[in-house]
């Protein structure tokens, strides 16, 4: 019986600490004394490589993403015993139709008759997806880039991944003009282009009870911008 009461209280302080793990972290942390653009730590042992560039169909620029390269230890088993070895992922985005994915540092970009290459910002981001709207090209021949990224350390760890605040960037094909067109500190919750209104519509949620959170008490707001304006203005639009 004593060995039976000791194993249920082993159980019940592993399910404990379990819970705990799982328990997420907010992803804003309000704190009036740190200021709103929070410094990112850099890590020294990372390595920055680029993919080989790629380019948009009908376009004049090269695009060539740039990140981390991933070093992941892999302990493998020799006949003679064990050993560790570097694994090296050399890959940092894929390519699909007329988007990039990834989790990428950067994007330069390099016009087709030109050895100069430049970069799509300065500052710390970790891009997601970058997407080229070929549709309103053809229709409009305004040629836009999309991105989803990560932009700002809003959970206040240090560092820039997915526990912060995803945002929603445009720019030109040639990475000008590089724009945030959601709000700091709402979380995009997802972008649509209508193609036959050139419009990009998006949808954003704002921690309106400041918990830290994003929960079914928050704002969802809407937004479109008509991409057939040389300027892009964004509208606000209440559809419930």
């Amino acid at each position: 019986m004593k060995k039976l009461h000791i194993t249920l209280i082993g159980i019940t302080v592993l399910l404990f600490s379990s819970c705990k793990e799982e328990v997420e972290k907010p992803k804003v942390t309000y704190d009036q004394t740190i200021k709103t653009k929070e410094s990112i730590r850099a890590d020294s042992s990372q390595i920055q490589i680029a993919d080989l560039p790629l380019q948009m169909d009908g376009t004049d620029y090269l695009l060539h993403p740039v990140a981390d390269l991933s070093i992941r230890e892999k302990g493998i088993k020799a006949r003679y015993g064990s050993s560790n070895v570097n694994d090296l992922s050399f890959t940092i985005s894929n390519y699909g139709e007329f988007e990039i994915t990834g989790y990428l540092q950067n994007i330069k970009f390099q016009k087709i008759d030109s050895d100069s290459i430049h970069k799509l910002t300065d500052k710390p981001v970790l891009i997601q997806t970058a997407t080229y709207l070929k549709s309103v090209a053809d229709r409009t021949n305004s040629q836009v880039m999309v991105y989803t990224m990560f932009d700002m350390d809003t959970n206040k760890d240090g560092r820039l991944d997915t526990s912060d605040i995803k945002a929603l960037y445009l720019s030109e094909i040639s990475g000008d003009r590089f724009t945030k067109i959601s709000t700091d500190y709402q979380e995009l919750i997802d972008w649509k282009l209508i193609t036959s209104r050139n419009r990009l519509y998006y949808r954003t949620v704002e921690d309106t009870n400041k918990n830290g959170e994003f929960d079914k008490k928050d704002a969802v707001n809407y937004y479109y911008i008509d991409l057939s304006n040389k300027e892009w203005k964004i509208i606000s639009y209440e559809p419930v």
